[in-house]
């Protein structure tokens, strides 16, 4: 008990110098490129303690559709894709364009077309500013729950749920505050709407075919049968609703792709 308390205010610490950089409850929001800048630092992070895959044909099919939904998407970011081995169904991208795919959401998307539909997804939320809307509202409403809530890591749990941000925790340093909001955020279900009809644009300016969207939904809900939901799933509300929003979305995406100056269709299968 008392090691967990005196590593949950070493975390606490950790976390009021990560922000010092930043703003604090009551002062001015930070602005775009210091969110970035806690990003890149957490990407960097995550990068040196994750084991990269080596799957060329995984890793070039990566590279080239997050390539063509950076350029879809408009945002002058500094982009960077990697692909990390994993089991967990997961993928992601923080503000500032830094995007990690896991090799365990490869064999459940099936298609290329469906990567770009998640892809464009995370994408949005990060050409939104989800992330550092999210970031802001942690800092501006729940810094003080952040230490109410140790009582949960002292009981061996804690905030965070997946194995990266519990690594990111434990590292400490400059990103540990923004990786512990980003890797346990909680999208509203109206930023979850946002991003999947932009991700839908996104997907088919870049040349894929945008009915792949909806199908995802049935693949992904089909591979947790039974079991919890992946965690790429865990904050996202997949259900009926989502896929009929997805097709009354279609007519605006299936222009979008009769424009995109390269039609890929589904793209490569995922073997």
């Amino acid at each position: 008990m008392k090691k967990a308390t005196t590593s949950f205010l070493l975390l606490i610490t950790i976390f009021l110098n990560s922000c010092s950089s930043l703003k604090l409850p009551g002062t001015k929001e930070p602005t775009d490129a210091e969110i970035n800048d806690q990003a890149a630092k957490a990407y960097v992070e995550v990068k040196s303690k994750s084991k990269i895959s080596t799957h060329k044909e995984w890793n070039d099919m990566v590279q080239r559709v997050a390539r063509r939904i950076a350029v879809a998407s408009g945002e002058n970011f500094q982009w960077e894709t990697v692909l990390i081995e994993s089991s967990e169904v997961n993928a992601w991208c923080m503000p500032g364009g830094k995007i990690a795919v896991y090799t365990g959401i490869m064999p459940v998307l099936k298609t290329e077309a469906a990567l770009a539909a998640v892809l464009g997804h995370e994408v949005a939320h990060a050409t939104l500013r989800h992330g550092k809307q999210g970031y802001v509202r942690a800092m501006n409403e729940n810094f003080i729950g952040m230490i109410v809530g140790g009582a949960a890591m002292i009981g061996g749990q804690f905030l965070c749920k997946t194995s990266t941000c519990k690594t990111m925790a434990a590292l400490g340093g400059a990103a540990a505050g923004f990786a512990i909001t980003f890797f346990s955020r909680k999208f509203s279900r109206g930023d979850e709407s946002a991003a999947d009809q932009t991700g839908q644009i996104y997907m088919a300016r870049a040349g894929y075919d945008p009915s792949e969207a909806p199908r995802l939904w049935d693949r992904m809900n089909a591979s947790h049968q039974g079991s919890a939901p992946p965690e790429f799933m865990s904050t996202h509300p997949s259900d009926e609703h989502r896929k009929v929003a997805l097709n009354s979305w279609m007519g605006e995406a299936k222009a979008a792709y009769a424009s995109a100056p390269h039609k890929y269709g589904l793209g490569s299968p995922i073997n």
